[in-house]
């Protein structure tokens, strides 16, 4: 992943696209930031895994701002947390789809052996193991809830 930014910024830096060299320079700083505290922990660099969450992170901070931007009615400043979302998004792997999401979370239930609510947590540990950055946990979750208690019933 670590490359595929660097190449993305080399593109942008000679086809002088400003926002998406500005936007590619703040994925490296991130990264040369967790480099630098893992190296207190005396520990290689930044794995792909983390890496991930760092781009992660970095969409939801804009995807916030973008919503706060639109909401004050500033379409300029929404139209630039938008497109750095767009570039940062690229470097991302392929969401699931909620049909996707249905049946990966059915097949975590079987995998794990999860028979109610209290076993949730392994559910979900299951499926940050399978689909890292694919799914947004945060809906997931009700998801899994309503699948164990279905499981259950």
């Amino acid at each position: 992943m670590r490359d595929q930014i660097s190449e993305g910024l080399k593109q942008a830096l000679k086809a002088r696209d400003q926002r998406r060299t500005a936007t590619l320079r703040a994925i490296n700083a991130a990264i040369k930031d967790k480099d630098i505290a893992i190296r207190q922990e005396n520990r290689g660099p930044a794995t792909n895994e983390e890496i991930l969450a760092i781009v992660q992170k970095m969409v939801k901070q804009r995807e916030e701002s973008f919503a706060i931007y639109a909401q004050a009615g500033r379409a300029d400043l929404a139209t630039v947390e938008k497109e750095e979302i767009d570039i940062l998004n690229e470097f991302l792997p392929r969401g699931l789809s909620e049909d996707e999401v249905d049946a990966a979370i059915r097949a975590a239930i079987a995998t794990t052996g999860a028979e109610g609510p209290k076993d949730m947590g392994k559910v979900i540990a299951q499926l940050k193991t399978e689909y890292p950055g694919r799914i947004d946990f945060g809906k997931a979750s009700g998801k899994v809830r309503a699948a164990l208690a279905e499981a259950s019933a």
